[in-house]
């Protein structure tokens, strides 16, 4: 009937597609204690999903600041890993081999002409950007770890590469990165954020005081930045995310990440049946005493798996004290960790704390 009016349909922007919902759910099983940066990756995903991505630049460009194991390089190992299986498909330039000019051939190859010109290839060419991209995923991760670390000629190509999305190479070829996510991470504000941090040893994510907490380490993190990179710098840069230091409670959730990783290659060591591990509590204690710290957070909790978990489990099987199917109750002991074998009908999860 004319003149009758319907009700608007009320839509909802925050729902998710189901491949960014994915991708979340596959971000969150990997990294903890991070989900400003998560929601940021995610957000960026749907985008390009969407294909609404701005055309002629990257797909997004996000800088990670924070301390050291705080979880930044991982987290762009663990999207590689989401949407690839693979967490090596990432192109990954480590910014300290760049603290001179002339370093930066290595990046774009030499100029015709110039000595040494066949023998350099380009570790930015379309080639090295392109390689992890697949059928179904035409999209690149390029990580620039340590981005402080690397001379002002570096930061000048990346202003091209974040404002056109294009690069120029040493013989004037062409390289696109409109079908690529563009990392940088940076240690900057890490002291300062330490330093906000000291006198909150109780600090919780559900404290009353927690929002201003995240905001004052946020503005540490950003001025940082701000003192060290040029406002040019910092504008083309699409989202700014600070990695917050890692509390205890993250630090408990990240070994049992590590100790499925150890389940999954029991696994492939011994057979389906795989082995059952049992730690106690004083056993997750000392791997996480000799793995994290508050300097680090968990840069060595894998050198730490390795050295007291994985090498005696590796000299246990290979002298056939431990088969497919067994069950050990890992304890620590006076100067490591102490295994034996329970009896086949003892129950108990794969890993678990006693």
């Amino acid at each position: 009937m004319a003149g009758v009016k319907r009700a608007k349909q009320m839509l909802d922007p925050t729902r998710m597609g189901r491949g960014a919902e994915e991708l979340e759910a596959g971000l969150k099983r990997r990294v903890v204690g991070q989900d400003d940066a998560i929601r940021q990756i995610v957000g960026l995903y749907q985008t390009f999903l969407a294909g609404m991505a701005t055309p002629g630049r990257p797909v997004g460009s996000l800088l990670f600041l924070g301390p050291t194991g705080s979880g930044k390089t991982r987290t762009v190992e663990a999207l590689a890993e989401s949407l690839t299986g693979d967490p090596r498909a990432v192109l990954k330039i480590d910014c300290a081999e760049f603290q001179h000019s002339h370093e930066i051939a290595k990046l774009i190859g030499s100029p015709p002409g110039y000595l040494g010109h066949r023998e350099t290839h380009p570790l930015l060419s379309q080639e090295a950007v392109n390689q992890y991209q697949t059928e179904t995923l035409k999209l690149s991760f390029v990580l620039f770890d340590e981005i402080e670390k690397a001379n002002d000629a570096l930061w000048n190509l990346l202003l091209g590469i974040l404002d056109k999305g294009t690069l120029t190479l040493g013989d004037n070829k062409r390289v696109d990165f409109s079908r690529a996510i563009i990392f940088m991470t940076s240690n900057l504000g890490a002291a300062d954020m330490s330093a906000i941090l000291r006198p909150k040893l109780g600090f919780a994510t559900d404290a009353p005081d927690a929002q201003q907490l995240e905001n004052k380490l946020e503005h540490a993190g950003t001025e940082a930045a701000r003192r060290r990179f040029t406002p040019e710098f910092m504008n083309r840069i699409d989202r700014v995310v600070t990695f917050h230091p890692l509390g205890a409670a993250v630090m408990h959730r990240i070994l049992d990440i590590e100790l499925r990783a150890v389940a999954e290659r029991l696994v492939v060591a011994v057979g389906p049946e795989g082995v059952h591990l049992k730690l106690s509590r004083d056993a997750r204690e000392l791997l996480l005493r000799e793995g994290t710290d508050s300097r680090y957070g968990a840069r060595h909790l894998k050198r730490a798996i390795e050295k007291r978990l994985i090498q005696p489990l590796s000299n246990l099987i290979a002298t056939s004290q431990v088969a497919a199917g067994d069950r050990l109750f890992v304890d620590a002991g006076y100067d490591g960790l102490v295994f034996s074998k329970e009896p086949a009908e003892a129950a108990g999860l794969a890993i678990a704390a006693a």
